[in-house]
């Protein structure tokens, strides 16, 4: 495999925005949350979020809090999300993988034998909501010793030094919080949103990818003409927690939005 940080930079290579959805790893059980991401690649996403449950997920609203606890009480750990990663490679799926999640159980795992673990099963990097760039010194350092990607948030509150800042520390791209709030599917995007992007491209160079709130076509390609990737995560668990058959209901929604996307440019 190329370098596995250079597979999400060309990611945002394509001349449409990268669609990349979002879903927790184990719910409803774990060999149907495999099929439904491996759907969502063949779907034409380019690149997943891989959600890593955790008993206490502050930035998340009900949809994937719920997720999250169905997948813990099903006995997902750290473990068993490196493992699901070796298992979509070895099924097939190419495009990049980057883990989300929480920091504090991987500092129980074990930051250096995680980022080499996950490095090994064919992950591409991280997203960790809850490690600040100013605490991340030693987890970037293990990143970039396996060339892995770390994306860091930035939110509508954040300050020009704290977007200075992550500006510096991100690879890969930059995870933009569309609203001050949890994840959640709306029904409208943020009036602020263009002004805050116009702000956040000033200070960053690196693509930036919007998530929190994006559900439909519509707001799909009104996000994807002011940043390089849009992120879908609980619209997608609605989705599967609904349907009869979840990988394939997941699929048509991702090939939809993708479908949108390419239309945008």
């Amino acid at each position: 495999m190329s370098n596995p940080n250079e597979q999400v930079s060309k990611t945002f290579q394509a001349k449409h925005t990268a669609f990349m959805p979002y879903f927790t790893l184990g719910f409803p059980d774990f060999q149907t949350s495999l099929d439904i991401i491996q759907s969502c690649a063949e779907a034409g996403a380019d690149l997943i979020e891989l959600g890593m449950p955790f008993s206490d997920p502050l930035a998340d609203g009900p949809t994937i809090q719920n997720s999250t606890q169905i997948a813990l009480k099903n006995g997902m750990s750290i473990q068993k999300c490196i493992e699901a990663v070796k298992i979509l490679r070895k099924r097939g799926v190419t495009i990049p993988l980057m883990m989300m999640g929480y920091y504090n159980p991987i500092l129980s795992y074990g930051e250096e034998i995680f980022v080499n673990q996950a490095a090994d099963s064919g992950a591409n990097g991280f997203i960790i909501p809850d490690l600040p760039p100013e605490e991340g010194e030693l987890f970037e350092q293990y990143c970039k010793n396996r060339k892995l990607s770390l994306s860091y948030l930035v939110a509508p509150t954040s300050t020009e030094a704290r977007i200075k800042l992550v500006s510096k520390k991100t690879s890969g791209f930059v995870y933009l919080v569309s609203l001050t709030g949890v994840t959640g599917a709306r029904t409208k995007m943020s009036n602020n949103l263009q002004p805050f992007v116009t702000l956040v491209r000033q200070h960053i160079k690196q693509p930036l990818a919007l998530g929190f709130g994006i559900s439909t076509t519509s707001q799909a390609q009104e996000a994807g003409n002011l940043v390089d990737g849009v992120i879908v995560g609980s619209k997608l668990i609605n989705i599967a927690e609904e349907s009869d058959n979840p990988p394939q209901a997941c699929g048509k929604f991702v090939n939809k939005m993708v479908e949108a996307l390419q239309q945008n440019n």
